[in-house]
């Protein structure tokens, strides 16, 4: 019985008999005055003693049986509700694959669309069969077939092989009493193998890991680092595991306890000391003294055990949980696919504006370079990168933060910066007779480049500038296309843009000048 509630109950009986005393001194003077009828002094007392029983049990029976019901009650209503979770999550699936597919429908590389589709036809299936899917990770050396033999309890795969004997997953089936799903146990490709082959099979064994309901993390000693930073990844994504320590037979007991410590110290935080457990899945065989071989039976009750208890416990939640992980996932997939699509887009626009704007200052040039100059070329820039990103702004709005970032790009200095940058690049290729003219061009090119860059990173966003504001971005985008690498690049396509032509009109210049002569 809980302490409040025996605190409660003792409190109440003092109170009780303290009102009982105080009416039954009350009463004691009423039967002296009713002495003269004997029988009516008998039924008064008979009363009093009922009353102060009734009292005492129907407050033991409030504390004691109504608030243990009401209790009772809460508790039941608490399962209900945890009941209702994965069918919540479940939905909650659903409603993320289904704007998964309208995120889709914009994707325009069709490779890519068709993998999504194909991936997202495959998350509903798994939430319409809701089988649990256990995935068996780890090292090629750890014992991962011969687990799964051992649970299988029969063989499923090759055992004593070299490692990267499983090149593909292996799925098998089972059931387990007590759960109404099918159990999927899945067998990987080992982590941490050389080679190219390798690589690739770890990267389909991080895949079945990254999908499992239930991860079988197995090992034959203390974690390595190598073993670790995947475990913990896996765990940070919500992944639920167990830790496996296998091949305990080739360990005393003692050495066995230490290197369980060692494990339960290093996860802590991330997998509960109950799930990690020591299991010896293919023992090795030993020699009698009559010289037979004898073949001791996998010892892996230890996991079975756990597994049912989790499975059992937490199969509805895993299963609702991963399948939700998977579908937000995918949207994340989709997300990015498409977030690459626009700025493919939008690099095209920036690319093709900053020629532009470079011709409209060549041909009329100014004083000064300044992107005010400009301002209508990069009005009609800023527009259309908002429609790439499904941001319809008309040309007066485009106006205003085309002359906004201008005005903080002249305020950080950056174009004092380009112009210094541009001018010791053009004079290392252009003759020296033509750079005055073509640096106005070229740097308005490059200060259109960087507010077009700028006003992506804006529009990414959903129009904010995050919280360093639109100074930060700027200054970002400046360092970026202040690289050495970029600016090669950009003076070559600039001479061919805006200086070659600038050259061909001095030359034809100079030609008629000499004809009039």
């Amino acid at each position: 019985m809980p302490l409040s509630r025996i605190v409660t109950l003792i409190v109440g009986l003092i109170v009780i008999l303290a009102l009982s005393l105080w009416l039954i001194d009350s009463l004691s003077r009423l039967y002296w005055q009713l002495s003269y009828s004997p029988l009516l002094g008998n039924l008064l007392l008979l009363l009093l003693v009922v009353l102060i029983g009734g009292l005492v049990a129907a407050f033991v029976y409030y504390v004691l049986v109504l608030q243990a019901g009401e209790k009772q009650s809460r508790q039941k209503r608490r399962r209900v509700t945890t009941a209702k979770i994965p069918a919540a999550k479940s939905d909650a699936a659903s409603t993320t694959l289904q704007a998964v597919k309208q995120q889709v429908s914009q994707i325009q590389d069709e490779v890519a669309r068709q993998v999504l589709l194909s991936k997202s036809r495959e998350i509903e299936a798994n939430l319409a069969r809701g089988e649990i899917q256990v995935v068996v990770f780890g090292t090629g050396s750890a014992g991962k077939t011969s687990l799964v033999n051992a649970i299988m309890g029969r063989m499923v795969g090759q055992v004593n092989a070299p490692m990267g004997t499983t090149t593909v997953g292996e799925t098998y089936c089972l059931r387990l009493k007590g759960l109404e799903r099918k159990i999927l146990i899945t067998d990987t490709p080992g982590i941490l193998e050389a080679g190219v082959a390798g690589t690739e099979r770890e990267q389909l064994a991080r895949e079945l890991a990254t999908a499992a309901d239930l991860l079988l993390f197995v090992v034959d000693n203390d974690l390595r680092r190598s073993e670790y930073e995947p475990l913990r990844s896996l765990a940070e994504i919500g992944k639920r595991s167990l830790l496996v320590l296998n091949k305990t037979d080739l360990y005393t007991d003692e050495d066995k306890e230490v290197i369980l410590a060692r494990l339960r110290q290093r996860v802590k935080g991330f997998i509960s000391l109950n799930d990690v457990v020591a299991i010896s899945a293919n023992p090795q065989s030993a020699q009698l003294e009559t010289g037979e071989l004898y073949q001791p039976e996998p010892d892996i009750v230890p996991l079975l055990r756990r597994m049912a208890a989790v499975l059992r416990a937490e199969g509805e939640d895993l299963v609702a949980d991963n399948i939700l992980l998977q579908s937000l996932r995918l949207g994340e997939e989709a997300r990015k696919l498409i977030d690459a699509q626009r700025r493919r887009q939008a690099d095209k626009i920036v690319e093709r504006f900053q020629w532009i704007g470079a011709g409209v200052v060549s041909v009329t040039p100014l004083p000064f370079v300044d992107l005010l100059a400009t301002a209508a070329v990069n009005a009609q820039m800023v527009v259309e990168i908002g429609r790439v990103y499904g941001c319809e702004l008309n040309m007066e709005r485009g106006r205003e933060l085309a002359l906004s970032l201008a005005k903080t790009i002249a305020s950080l200095g950056i174009v004092k910066g380009a112009i210094q940058l541009l001018s010791t690049a053009l004079q290392l290729n252009v003759a020296t007779f033509i750079i005055g003219r073509a640096i106005q061009g070229v740097t308005a090119a490059y200060l259109t480049r960087i507010a077009g860059k700028s006003f992506i990173e804006y529009f990414r966003h959903d129009q904010d500038w995050g919280d360093g504001g639109m100074t930060e971005v700027v200054q970002r985008q400046f360092q970026i296309n202040r690289r050495d690498e970029f600016i090669k690049a950009f003076i070559q396509e600039a001479i061919a843009r805006v200086v070659k032509p600038l050259q061909d009109k001095a030359e034809v210049a100079e030609e008629n000048i000499h004809d009039e002569r």
